[in-house]
């Protein structure tokens, strides 16, 4: 599938999703809303009918065509006209409230005129599982009416969210569905780079292969032919050739082989104590015998910086491959500076060049497996993508941190920072 195609696929399924949960948030609003409604209703026409039945008790007209005045969401007030008996009215809203199958809480209040204030009733249990109680809400007056009783309902919004239940349940499959969709495109996306990753790794391997393989393919012809015995010097030449290049293959079958092994049971440490500076005085002595002759090593050590305790082996391999990745990517004449000193309760070991260096969205992505830089249609350094990653992995066994910065002048530094012990 081309990148097009991808986002194309991606930006429809975005687009899909947000229109899926806009709608089911927008469905779920209206069904709370009309269930609020019609529980309102009910509500109104039950605290209308206790109204009647009081007025008619007390041989009263009523005031007010409508004596039912809702003050909040679950606060009603109702005007009867007349004195209200507690127990009258409890009896009254019990009965029209089992009438109408309205299962839930409220507590009342009764105007008293003389004193200018609620009187509470009581506090009554739509449902047996629900114990009464007195909630704290104070039950407010009303300037509008002189003979009236006040009703609160606290468990309204628990009443509504309990019979939209099943709205809920179909709500939370319909975003766990989502979470899932964008979880596998998340799956498919990292599988196809993947992908694109292995087969950019397959390409390069093949390439660092076939150069080493024809040069041994060479050697081996002209060796091979009748009066190369006694030139002798031509023949140990080639030989030497064929030595190098063969220990330049096994070196490349290592380094995949190194990476199968941490992913497949972890990385073993033989951890000893070190002079870190001696050891990167050694790797300096091998420098010049392993890369090309304009290249130059740059040795700033600090004595501060002591012995350290490390893996002495995958120690020297991570200095020779952030030291061959500052070769391969710093051009004609490569500059490389290794550096070491101590900041507080920590050692830093600092390899820089003085190459083009690393752009900032790209300086996590380097320790990734298979990654490399893209050099658009060029394509001159030659590599796997798996030598920072083993530098990365190695780092992490030892608990030490790593991470790339622009160096001083110019090009990347590598810092790893070691905790002192």
């Amino acid at each position: 599938m081309r990148r097009q195609q991808v986002r194309l696929v991606v930006l429809l399924g975005a687009i899909s999703i947000i229109g899926i949960i806009t709608v089911q948030a927008y469905f779920l609003y209206e069904a709370w809303n009309t269930r609020e409604k019609q529980l309102n209703q009910s509500l109104v026409i039950a605290l209308n009918t206790v109204a009647s039945k009081i007025t008619h008790l007390n041989q009263t007209l009523p005031v007010h065509s409508s004596p039912v005045r809702q003050l909040t969401s679950n606060y009603f007030v109702v005007d009867v006209n007349s004195e209200i008996d507690a127990d009258v009215l409890e009896h009254y809203l019990k009965g029209e409230f089992e009438r109408l199958n309205i299962k839930i809480d409220y507590e009342y209040a009764i105007y008293d005129c003389y004193t200018d204030r609620m009187v509470y009733g009581d506090y009554i249990s739509g449902t047996e599982t629900t114990e009464p109680e007195k909630s704290n809400f104070n039950l407010p007056k009303y300037k509008g009416y002189l003979y009236y009783f006040g009703i609160h309902f606290p468990t309204m919004r628990n009443t509504i969210a309990g019979e939209m239940t099943v709205f809920f349940f179909f709500t939370i499959i319909l975003i766990f569905l989502v979470f899932f969709f964008v979880y596998a495109m998340f799956v498919i996306l990292q599988q196809k780079r993947f992908s694109e990753l292995q087969k950019d790794f397959i390409n390069n391997m093949t390439h660092e292969f076939k150069t080493p393989i024809s040069s041994i393919n060479i050697s081996a012809d002209i060796i091979s032919q009748n009066g190369i015995v006694n030139d002798p010097e031509r023949l140990q030449t080639y030989g030497k050739i064929i030595k190098n290049e063969t220990q330049r293959l096994n070196l490349l079958v290592e380094r995949v082989l190194q990476i199968a092994r941490f992913e497949k049971g972890g990385i073993q440490l033989k951890k000893e104590w070190i002079d870190l500076n001696q050891l990167i005085g050694t790797v300096a002595e091998n420098f010049s015998t392993s890369v090309k002759p304009e290249s130059r090593l740059i040795i700033e050590t600090g004595p501060e910086a002591g012995r350290i305790q490390a893996d002495v082996v995958h120690l020297t391999n991570i200095f020779h491959n952030l030291i061959d990745n500052a070769v391969k990517y710093a051009g004609e004449r490569p500059e490389i500076c290794i550096r070491t000193r101590k900041e507080q309760n920590k050692v830093l070991i600092i390899i820089s060049d003085n190459g083009p260096g690393i752009s900032p969205k790209y300086r996590k992505k380097v320790f990734r497996k298979f990654f490399r830089v893209p050099s658009g249609n060029i394509h001159n350094v030659k590599g796997f993508g798996l030598g920072l990653f083993y530098v990365r992995n190695i780092c992490r066994a030892h608990k030490w941190k790593i991470h790339v910065e622009n160096g001083n002048n110019s090009g990347a530094a590598f810092i790893i920072m070691i905790p002192c012990k």
